[in-house]
């Protein structure tokens, strides 16, 4: 194994431990987990959760800081989320009028969480 494929390897793994304290986060705060690593036609949204009657969609992304984890954010990216959550949408009972929110989970080196309610590039 070359040392770049070593490094993806390691920061996959340190995304998906991300992904998961993020996910035992909103547990914890009384959400319920709908979905991890969801995949539509307009691509992949990190966690789905539910808070009564809202649907939170969730990108966790993991560096060093926080802020180097918000850099990771980019307009693209975040168009791509809003696309795939209203994908995701057509088939809650209320369509596109179901209650959304899409959160960003920056985690840094140490595991410290921080959360970015209804984000925007």
């Amino acid at each position: 194994m070359t040392a770049k494929q070593n490094m993806g390897l390691r920061s996959y793994h340190a995304g998906l431990a991300a992904e998961a304290q993020v996910a035992q986060l909103y547990e914890r705060s009384g959400n319920i987990l709908v979905a991890q690593r969801w995949r539509g036609k307009s691509g992949e949204i990190d966690l789905i959760v539910r808070d009564g009657v809202q649907v939170i969609f969730i990108e966790v992304k993991q560096s060093r800081t926080h802020a180097q984890a918000a850099e990771h954010l980019s307009a693209r990216q975040v168009a791509r989320l809003y696309a795939a959550a209203a994908e995701f949408v057509e088939n809650e009972p209320m369509g596109q009028l179901t209650e959304v929110r899409l959160d960003a989970a920056l985690v840094d080196g140490a595991g410290k969480i921080e959360i970015l309610q209804n984000f925007a590039a």
